[in-house]
Order: C-alpha cells, then structure tokens, then sequence
C-alpha cells in the first residue's frame, strides 16, 4: 500500500478553491523539430504511450475512512489520456499577452480528486516575439505528487534527447495496484490514529534542543532571517481564486560572469536579482518598504532524508533580499553573508523535521483551518509570516525535445498562499535561465512589469561586479 506522507496530504487539506496547490509549468515548444511534422493526435498518442510508464500519471489518491489516516495512492483503473490532455487554440494572431492571459485562468481552475492530479494543456496559435508560430504546453501537477525538483525530473521523464529518440521515462509500465478494501483502510487508520501519540515524545526532544540553538545562534547573529519579521506589502493578505502569470529570460552566462567575479553562487546570486527586481516594482508603485523583504525558500532534501516514502522532500529557510539597498553589489555582499549564515543554520536542522511533524495533520482539523484563517482574513491581521516564496531549481544543462519539439522555454509556477500571494520560481534550461512569476490577481494584477524588472537587474549587477573585478587587477 502506497500511502501520502504527511507533507504530501498536507498539500490535499491546505486547498481551498482560492488557494489550489498544485504546480504548473508554461513549455514553448518548436514543433518544427518533430519528426514527420506536427499534429495534435501524434502528441497525444505518443504522451499516453509515455504516461503509462511513470506511475504519478496513472494513480490517483483514495481517502481512508473517517479519515482516520492519511490518503493512498491507488491505480486508476479507468484512466484516460484525454480526462487529462486537452487541446485549445488562441485567436491570431495570439502574442505573449493573449498567452500568459489564458495560462493565469488555467492555473486558477482546480482539478478533479477522482482522477490522477495532473493535467496538460496543448495550446496554438501563439506567435513568439520573432512571428514564428510555436506550440505550448501548459501543464499542472498537485503538489501532493511533486516537489519542485520531482516535478522538474517528471517533465523530463516525458522528454529525451535527440527529436525520434526514446523517452528518459523509465521503461516500465505503471504499477497495476487497485488498493486495499475499504475495511483494511478503516483498520489500518485506526492502528496508524492509535500509535501516532507515541512517536511525539521522539520528536519533541529534538525539536527543543533545535529551539534552544537557534536562540544561540540568534545571539550570536548567525541565525537565519526569523519569520513573522516581514514587511507589509500588497501582495501579503488573503488571496482570490484568479491568478496572474508573467515570464521572463536571463542569460546562465551572464549569472556566471557574475560567479567568477564574485565568488557568490548562483543561488546568491538569483535571491539578489530578485530583490533588485522587487525593489524596483515597489519603488514604482510608491510602496517600498524602509526594511527588506522576507522570502521563504524551499530546500530539497531529498539526498539528505532518510525516509524512504513520500513525494514532497522539501524543507525551507528564510531569507532576506536587500530590497533596503540600492547598490547591487552591496546587495549581493549583504546577501552572500546572510545566506551563508542560513544555510549554516538550515543544516543543523533534520532534514526530516518537516516530514515528521506533517505527519500529525489531521484532514478535518487542517481543511476547516485553513477555511476559518481565509474567511477571517487573518492573514490582513497578524504580522507577516514571509512576503513571497521564491525557488531556485537546476534544470536540463542540455536540449531537451518534448514528444519531438523541441524545448525553447520552460517556465516553473508555484502555489500561492494567503498570506504570500506571489511566487517566483527559476529554473535554468540549456543556457537559459527561465523566471516563472505567479500570483493571485488580487496580490499583482499586472506581474509582466515585476519580471521585467529581472534582465535588468542582472545586466545591472553584471556591469558592476565586471568594473569592480578590473579595478581589483
């Protein structure tokens, strides 16, 4: 039996019809690469052939009874490429706006529990920004099947290497698993309610002595940016159902020049220029706040965690992005340090902390929760826990070819949350660095002129660190 992890179901009972958690993906596609020519029944036989090989595309999720445990995943024995595979076509000519437009109602439609959580949109018409007509895919995964780096590795299952080359998927079908019978389920829930209080003594000793560290470590100044710390802005309140898309493109060269000049990572380096771009768009709405901005980063610990179930291995720290600092170097400086005091802190912590905590989540308790904390507008009404989550994920440092097209952008978008109406996610891709920016249209109604703001911001921090390394030789 294959049942959720706590942090998996979490992200069943977190959701709400304003705040759905699943993770969607915006894919421009060349189909002049695809041999024998494009056609939408050649895709969509080729992805039914490659779906059934990857089991997170053929389960869906089974409730216990009384909710007494946490869902399982079980066979979908009556699955159907096209319940979850649909084709739409854009009016010409159709550009980037009428695009993202299309995609942000996609991502606020909710999929249906009773069948696998995924879905994928095939969309024509759109007309790039050089008038050559392109193809795109717009896909959704829950979050309770994928993390970010799952969800980057379960695109590229469907993928491969050369156009006619075989998928990356492995070459094994789905497993066939109907599930246990509704008794077994009831028992087994019983049994799982009944031993749970027992492993909180376990769990709380550690948890204590984590507390007492970073008490210490926040002494010292070397604890990482506390939550409940953030600025007020207009994207931190209780969200609405719409959601708003914008994307963009960075040069990986650029951010390496960056690298070598610095001696900052990547990852530095990406939290920077996005505190550059954000400080920028609240400067030009006449809302930047005098104390930085607060981002909640989520962590993959997947080569870290001893658990061997579950899809969500994911942990987060906080940090903040010098959206006070003008100067991009200094900002990058400020940044450097403050992270890698972070990250120090984040190591100390179990990488299964998370996992183990999530696993006391009740359906009920959670989902009435989350309902009561929307319907209050609480989140207008405590201070902020974080202002917006923002994920880093390495992709593809080669080609890829999506049922023979090739891959000329591949957007990642995140959940939003009340509270944390903006999400931005990187992602590189053969070269490319790809910003993926969603939010709740109450949060950013107009999110293309905060990704605008990215190019910039790195072509700004590029020009200083290139001048300030030729004045050091």
């Amino acid at each position: 039996m294959d049942r959720l992890s706590g942090l998996d179901a979490s992200f069943l009972y977190l959701e709400t019809p304003e705040q759905l958690m699943h993770v969607c993906g915006l894919l421009i596609l060349d189909s002049s690469t695809i041999p024998g020519g494009y056609s939408y029944a050649s895709m969509r036989d080729t992805l039914e052939s490659r779906v059934k090989k990857v089991p997170q595309f053929t389960r869906k999720i089974r409730r216990v009874p009384l909710d007494l445990g946490h869902p399982i995943w079980v066979n979908d024995d009556h699955f159907d490429v096209n319940h979850h595979f649909h084709r739409m076509a854009l009016p010409k000519p159709a550009t980037y706006t009428e695009l993202v437009e299309v995609c942000g109602h996609l991502a606020g439609l909710p999929m249906d529990r009773n069948r696998p959580l995924w879905e994928m949109w095939l969309i024509e018409g759109f007309i790039d920004s050089n008038g050559v007509e392109k193809v795109v895919i717009f896909s959704k995964m829950h979050h309770a099947t994928v993390d970010g780096a799952s969800g980057s590795n379960l695109i590229s299952y469907l993928c491969s290497l050369e156009p006619d080359a075989p998928p990356l998927a492995p070459d094994t079908d789905a497993r066939n698993e109907s599930g246990p019978g509704g008794l077994e389920l009831f028992g087994r829930g019983l049994l799982n309610t009944l031993a749970r209080p027992l492993a909180l003594p376990k769990m709380v000793m550690p948890s204590v002595d984590l507390i007492t560290a970073t008490i210490g470590r926040a002494r010292e100044g070397t604890a990482m940016a506390p939550p409940f710390t953030a600025p007020r802005t207009s994207f931190n309140g209780t969200i609405d159902g719409h959601r708003t898309i914008a994307v963009a493109d960075m040069d990986l060269e650029d951010i390496k020049v960056v690298r070598r000049a610095t001696g900052a990572t990547v990852n530095d380096i990406v939290l920077s220029v996005a505190g550059g771009a954000l400080r920028a768009y609240l400067s030009d709405r006449g809302e930047l706040p005098s104390t930085p901005l607060l981002a909640s980063v989520p962590v993959s610990v997947r080569d870290e965690s001893v658990r061997e179930g579950g899809a969500n291995k994911v942990s987060s720290l906080f940090a903040r992005l010098g959206t006070d600092i003008d100067d991009p170097m200094e900002r990058l400086r400020s940044m450097t340090e403050a992270n890698k005091n972070a990250k120090e802190h984040h190591k100390a912590i179990p990488a299964d902390t998370l996992q183990d905590w999530a696993e006391f989540a009740a359906p009920r308790t959670f989902g009435l929760a989350v309902r009561a904390y929307a319907g209050l507008r609480l989140a207008e009404k405590h201070p902020v826990v974080h202002n917006l989550v923002i994920s880093n994920v390495p992709g593809p440092p080669i080609p890829l070819y999506f049922m023979g097209a090739r891959v000329e952008g591949l957007y990642p978008l995140g959940p939003v949350f009340h509270g944390a109406g903006l999400n931005i996610t990187v992602l590189s891709n053969n070269g490319v660095v790809h910003v993926g920016i969603i939010a709740s249209e109450q949060s950013v109604r107009n999110p293309q002129t905060m990704v605008e703001h990215f190019p910039r911001e790195l072509a700004r921090l590029k020009d200083v660190a290139e001048t300030a390394a030729a004045v050091s030789e």
